[in-house]
């Protein structure tokens, strides 16, 4: 029992047996319409053939998300430049479309000193699209009533074909910093 429990030895919590589950099926970024804090409109193929460093938030959530997004930028900050913009995009994902829209996610992109290029905060604005979206990656988000919500965080990685290669601890800033510069670098020199 206790091995089935824990995934076969493996994972010591459900975050651990999910993020196990999510590595070992890679699930595809679904073809979603994006809007971001410029109003513009995408799916992921607007980042074709590169890397995407995402996290998903609300903006006006007062605990998890500011220090997600402030880790975040330090991991922008740590990667080489060279890299940013050319070989990969930095993206924020709003679960909360309806209080999310451009304007409020522009106020937060500049809180954060996003450049909204390199990296970007966007909406889902279609409801069954962001629901796909998060059931695939395994976003758990849940309303609490009162305009909150109840969601686990981490720092999702996306290959260049739009997979899901790595779910990281977004409290481990350098070590999320060196897995992406590290995958960056292999290829660079492939």
């Amino acid at each position: 029992l206790f091995y089935i429990g824990t995934d076969g030895f493996r994972a010591y919590t459900a975050e651990t047996a999910r993020v196990n589950q999510l590595m070992k099926d890679n699930p595809l970024f679904p073809e979603v319409m994006m809007e971001d804090s410029k109003e513009r409109q995408y799916s992921i193929s607007e980042f074709k053939n590169k890397y995407v460093f995402i996290t998903f938030l609300y903006t006006s959530c007062g605990t998890v998300c500011p220090q997600l997004e402030m880790n975040m930028a330090q991991v922008y900050d740590l990667l080489p430049s060279k890299y940013i913009g050319e070989e990969i995009i930095f993206l924020s994902i709003s679960f909360d479309p309806e209080r999310d829209t451009p304007a409020t996610l522009e106020t937060y992109r500049k809180a954060f000193n996003s450049d909204g290029e390199t990296w970007r905060m966007a909406r889902i604005i279609d409801q069954n699209e962001l629901d796909l979206l998060l059931e695939r990656f395994g976003v758990i988000v849940i309303p609490d009533g009162f305009g909150n919500f109840t969601h686990n965080s981490a720092f999702y990685f996306v290959n260049r074909e739009g997979r899901l290669v790595e779910v990281m601890d977004y409290t481990k800033i350098e070590e999320a910093a060196a897995k992406v510069t590290s995958i960056l670098e292999r290829e660079a020199g492939a």
